[in-house]
């Protein structure tokens, strides 16, 4: 999770963001995954210890492309034209982990366990960091030094890994045994599929395609192993492309079995020229596939499902729909697909859904429910003798290993069987027909509808449980509403604004502590229903808050240029005349006088003085006592440089603003 917070710090530093970047993609795997964690001493990875019950391995799904895409957004920002300039620069290495993911065929017949831990590789990757230190972990090339490959493959690996695991009308397939984000569904891992990822795989696309028309026409050096997969993609989703969502769904698994085998068997010193324009082929037709998955995910009130199940029956797929939750609806509304009314109405029945939590005046990440008794839940239907008689008549003959009749006639499975696989192996040890193996199996499912099951979401209290409000999310919600604010049209601006300040005023700093439960400006993990925010600390949610409080105040950064328009700014903000206290960039602590009507924040510790106008004017203060005004509400090129690598040649920038220009508070 470090790289959510660098997004915030980013924004605050943003000569840092190449670095920031370069550490990310560096530890990621040459077939796209990225490390456990990365620390000091270099990555880290879960390791298998078979006498240990809670050891577990795998890939978490998400973290590879929200949080590199929020990255490398802010870069363009701050600095336009530099990654399409990098994209054919080999600069980019690649980490080596002990896992191997598993073939497509035994994808499909286990996918919550996909991956094999190598114990000899960790045993020599560990040996080597600590000959080399973290850079030890680095993939090497047949001379034994670190191979270092564009930059433009390091960007195309997620995505392409992505769009191999990718099941259309479904979601991304769940099979690295990590769910994502959300860690309390950890049941999701295996057949599990993200509608989430699937939506932030779409503005990556975006993204990308963007990067690519911004390139010059030269060709881009791929490895090998990448350079097949692109084209095998381009032709799954083009060439070959047929109605049938399990020949697609097949094709992809296979394109992705081939890259990790070539990967695993050591990479590929060998590279191929490709032009942007294949890229972007590829993009246009995987945007198209994407876009259809996402819209058949669109729910009847307008909100989106988070999450589905996958079965596959045969070579056909059926996708099984879960509960309704919030981060589907994060994801959505950041993806760029939906239209303004879209966002309306998916906020208007965000509010009006089981999702809402009216005493906190924020939401829940899923409906709160009270789960029935064991005893309540474990009842056979009425039918069940007459879809398995042969069964039914042994039971009746006193055979309770596997059901049991109550004296009111009740029947129920056996306590002690724990799963389908129990039931499984004493029907088999019953040599049980395959007519009523079948049937138990599915009343078996129908009873515990464990395949429906998410995970410590559906059974705990509080962190991610039921009836909590993860704040964290909440604030990822804000923040999603105010990046469609800023991309919708000036008709649905204002019904956007008032969703976004209901979002804003269900957070601690709008409560009193009497609300919250806690101090309102602390940060809080989250709000159990049965008590008040628990769990202090430096949560995600601070991030949210200082990416959505700069937008607020109007501090927009956009192709190298700063742009101040506080049009999401509440009107009674702008108050009374005072001084504004700050620390300079130079470590000096200095006073400037606000005028009535204004207000003052610092933007990369520059102050920043909002005064009331007749016209949108600039007037920056330079360290050598020169003044220079501006007609406008932006900073030129070189100001913003100025500012962002925080030089010190910009000692203060005051903004006149019309009347009209900061948002009114609603009545």
């Amino acid at each position: 999770d470090i790289f959510q917070n660098w997004e915030a710090l980013g924004h605050s530093h943003p000569s840092c963001l190449p670095a920031m970047i370069g550490v990310f993609l560096n530890a990621s795997t040459a077939d796209g995954y990225n490390p456990y964690r990365i620390s000091r001493e270099g990555v880290d990875w879960e390791v298998e210890n078979p006498a240990d019950p809670w050891s577990h391995i795998g890939y978490w799904g998400d973290h590879q492309i929200v949080y590199l895409l929020r990255l490398l957004e802010a870069h363009e920002r701050f600095w336009p034209g530099r990654l399409s300039a990098d994209l054919g620069r080999r600069v980019s290495a690649s980490v080596e982990l002990p896992y191997v993911i598993a073939g497509f065929d035994d994808l499909l017949r286990d996918p919550r366990h996909s991956i094999r831990f190598d114990h000899e590789r960790h045993a020599a990757l560990k040996a080597r960091m600590e000959s080399l230190g973290g850079d030890g972990a680095l993939a090497v090339s047949a001379d034994g030094e670190p191979r270092l490959v564009g930059f433009c493959e390091k960007l195309l690996v997620p995505m392409l890994a992505k769009l191999t695991n990718l099941v259309p009308g479904g979601g991304i397939w769940l099979n690295t045994q990590r769910p994502e984000w959300n860690d309390a569904n950890n049941a999701l891992a295996g057949w599990g599929l993200s509608v989430v990822t699937v939506c932030h795989l779409r503005r990556y696309l975006d993204f990308l395609d963007g990067l690519m028309a911004a390139a010059d026409d030269a060709p881009l050096e791929l490895t090998v192993p990448v350079a097949e997969m692109l084209d095998g993609i381009v032709a799954v989703l083009g060439e070959e492309a047929s109605g049938d969502a399990f020949v697609l769904f097949e094709a992809l698994g296979r394109v992705g079995e081939r890259h990790r085998a070539a990967v695993s068997a050591g990479g590929s010193d060998r590279t191929r020229h490709v032009a942007p324009a294949a890229i972007r082929r590829l993009i246009s037709l995987a945007r198209g596939v994407v876009d259809d998955t996402i819209r058949s995910n669109i729910r009847d009130d307008g909100m989106v499902h988070s999450y589905n199940r996958l079965e596959v029956r045969g070579r056909s797929i059926v996708i099984h729909r879960l509960e309704l939750m919030l981060e589907g609806q994060v994801a959505a509304l950041s993806s760029g697909v939906l239209a303004d009314d879209e966002a309306v109405r998916l906020l208007d029945g965000l509010r009006a859904s089981s999702l809402y939590r009216a005493d906190q005046r924020s939401y829940l990440l899923q409906p709160d429910r009270h789960p029935s008794s064991f005893l309540d839940r474990n009842r056979l239907p009425s039918n069940w003798r007459a879809r398995c008689p042969e069964f039914a008549r042994r039971v009746d003959d006193g055979v309770t290993n596997l059901v049991v009749v109550d004296a009111d006639g009740t029947a129920r499975f056996q306590a002690d069987l724990s799963n389908a696989r129990d039931l499984a192996a004493g029907l088999d040890a019953a040599r049980t027909s395959a007519a009523d193996r079948a049937a138990l199996l599915s009343l078996w499912e129908e009873v515990f509808r464990h395949d429906e099951f998410t995970g410590r979401s559906g059974s705990f209290f509080a962190f991610e449980g039921l009836g909590s409000v993860y704040w964290h999310m909440v604030a990822k919600l804000q923040l999603a509403v105010q990046e469609c604010h800023g991309r919708a049209a000036a008709s649905a601006k204002p019904r956007l604004l008032a969703h976004y300040r209901d979002i804003r005023d269900g957070l601690g700093f709008r409560k009193t502590a009497e609300e919250y439960g806690a101090f309102p400006t602390d940060a809080y993990s989250h709000t159990p229903r049965h008590a008040g925010a628990q769990q202090p600390g430096m949560t995600g949610q601070v991030k949210e808050a200082m990416l959505s409080r700069l937008v607020e105040l109007g501090a927009i950064v956009d192709r190298g240029r700063v742009r101040f328009c506080p049009e999401m700014l509440d009107g009674h903000e702008l108050g009374h005349a005072g001084h504004f206290d700050h620390v300079g960039v130079d470590g000096v602590e200095r006073s400037l006088p606000v005028p009535p009507g204004g207000l003052a924040f610092t933007f990369c510790q520059v102050p920043v003085i909002y005064e009331p106008a007749k016209e949108p004017t600039i007037t920056i203060t330079r360290a050598d006592g020169f003044v220079e005004v501006h007609a406008g509400d932006t900073l030129s090129a070189e100001a913003s440089r100025e500012v962002f690598l925080r030089s010190g040649a910009v000692s203060s920038v005051r903004v006149g603003i019309v009347g009209t220009a900061a948002a009114k508070e609603p009545s």
